[in-house]
């Protein structure tokens, strides 16, 4: 399907004038007590925290699973003493920062019955993260994990971490699972997943959505509200006005152009909930493909986009960003700090002169997937019609948000946008991105390194070790900050933009905390209705 910035317009009214489609949940008799979320995929890929490949999945896991720490709810933790014990009640480390011994909360009861948590399935949840996850390469700093006693865990890396607790502990994939419920499911874990957390996964359903129940032996106390269904409602017409008719009490935003103030002119009780900076809006080259394996054709590319008009397109959601991390994250840069040469003016005129010189004086077209989901379609149109005065002709193929991904992860992408929220934890990001660990597989099999960075070209994996190895914060920022600057010179990923991430929700729920950053999902265990 091929679409253009008219078809985006149309559509985006068309979500203000049509009929409401909710898929086919078992409900919850009382109103009150349920949460109904509408995300914008077409149904649910994974219920286990480890294989979740696409965002909307992490709105289930989220109430299921919880993590040895965790940021405050509503916050993103800038620092390792920001963190709040969870399943760990306290932390210490070695004088050479190489060892960290976690106590663990006793009592922990995991859902159906499977037992109380003890150190023995904190290293099982660990190992399967390092060895078997879709994100290994961000424990590669680890060197073992060992059970030191019934309810104490200790870790050994490779080199100290500044920023452990964000970088390892609290991770997606570090969510701590039932070891008895994992080997004794198999391969129906993936969408009958045992956890810890406030809610329990009553049903999970591929085309439509999950179900979760309150677990009343959660170890922080019961949630306020019994239950919540994820719906999951590709259509933008059909996820608005179940907002608007209160069959849904909250969905994931239309971030689109203008979107945020039509639906505060429908109904102004609405509550708009905005994380900061939100999504990294990255575009990934993939340096196996010609001729993005020209250098002079991917600083063409970058000349050819705007990100300010990009950013400024989606306001008030959308910051611009110049190198890989937002300029206010550790490591990022601003645009007046970076070599001139290195800052990619937009200039349609020099963009075309640049392809000229790599050999291609007629400019170049080339095709690019793109998901249908609004934050991805809008920016790729955006982004399409600077690089057409440049003679950068990209045609969009538009898929479905969870087709799309799973493109993506095979390999299948020439311009790869990618939209995940991080915390000011530089290295999880680099990991994920820019490590040769991490570089995707025709089969599934690799991470996100879309661009093949470090493989198809030399690529940054001894910086990325330096700075694992960081003795102290200073250091640690210093090495990502070069690791960005060459980044920027080779260009195997752009920083488009930060698009805050966004949700909007009947004036009836109050999630018991407010929302000020963090990852693109929250927990309800708090939430109340009026």
């Amino acid at each position: 399907m091929r679409i253009s910035r008219r078809t985006l317009l149309k559509t985006g009214a068309a979500g203000m004038a049509s009929t409401v489609f909710l898929p086919g949940l078992v409900r919850a008799q009382n109103a009150d007590d349920v949460i109904r979320l509408a995300v914008a995929a077409g149904g649910p890929r994974s219920a286990d925290p480890n294989q979740t490949t696409q965002g909307a999945d992490n709105w289930t896991t989220e109430q299921m699973f919880e993590q040895l720490v965790r940021p405050p709810d509503g916050l993103f933790a800038a620092a390792d003493d920001e963190y709040v014990p969870t399943l760990a009640t306290s932390w210490e480390t070695s004088e050479d920062g190489l060892t960290w011994t976690f106590q663990l909360r006793e009592g922990v009861q995991f859902h159906k019955g499977y037992g109380e948590m003890t150190s023995e399935d904190v290293v099982h949840s660990f190992d399967r993260a390092r060895f078997d996850g879709v994100n290994t390469a961000v424990f590669g700093n680890i060197e073992s994990v060992e059970a030191t006693g019934q309810y104490e865990v200790t870790f050994r890396l490779r080199g100290p971490d500044p920023l452990f607790l964000g970088s390892t502990i609290f991770q997606n994939g570090a969510s701590i699972v039932s070891k008895k419920a994992e080997e004794e499911k198999g391969d129906s874990f993936n969408t009958d997943s045992i956890g810890t957390g406030p809610y329990v996964l009553d049903s999970f359903d591929s085309s439509n959505g999950t179900r979760l129940t309150r677990h009343d032996d959660y170890w922080d106390g019961p949630a306020n509200i019994s239950n919540v269904e994820v719906a999951y409602i590709a259509d933008t017409t059909a996820r608005t006005l179940a907002l608007i008719a209160g069959e849904i009490d909250i969905i994931e935003a239309v971030r689109a152009p203008g979107w945020i103030d039509q639906i505060r002119q429908r109904d102004p009780d609405l509550r708009v909930d905005m994380t900061n900076p939100g999504s990294f809006m990255t575009l990934h080259i993939n340096l196996n493909q010609e001729p993005f394996d020209n250098p002079m054709v991917r600083k063409a590319i970058a000349t050819a986009i705007d990100s300010a008009a990009v950013a400024n397109a989606l306001a008030p959601m959308g910051m611009p960003t110049v190198t890989l991390s937002p300029p206010h994250y550790p490591t990022g840069w601003a645009r007046e700090e970076l070599p001139e040469e290195l800052r990619y003016d937009y200039n349609p005129d020099t963009a075309r002169q640049m392809l000229a010189d790599a050999g291609f004086a007629d400019g170049i077209s080339f095709e690019a997937n793109v998901s249908q989901r609004e934050d991805y379609r809008s920016t790729m149109l955006i982004v399409q019609e600077l690089m057409r005065p440049a003679g950068i002709d990209m045609q969009l193929n538009v898929m479905d948000h969870s087709a799309y991904h799973g493109a993506n992860r095979e390999d299948q992408n020439t311009l790869a946008l990618h939209a995940a929220s991080y915390p000011p934890v530089p290295l999880d990001y680099m990991s994920r991105y820019l490590s040769s660990g991490a570089e995707v597989k025709a089969d599934g099999t690799g991470g996100g390194n879309y661009s093949h960075y470090g493989v198809a070209i030399p690529g940054v994996d001894d910086e990325l070790a330096q700075m694992q190895v960081a003795t102290s914060f200073d250091e640690y920022v210093s090495i990502g900050r070069e690791i960005e600057r060459k980044v920027q010179d080779d260009l195997p990923v752009l920083g488009v933009m930060t698009l805050g991430f966004t949700a909007v929700r009947s004036a009836r729920v109050d999630l018991g905390y407010e929302v000020d950053g963090g990852y693109a999902r929250w927990r309800f265990h708090k939430a109340t209705k009026s």
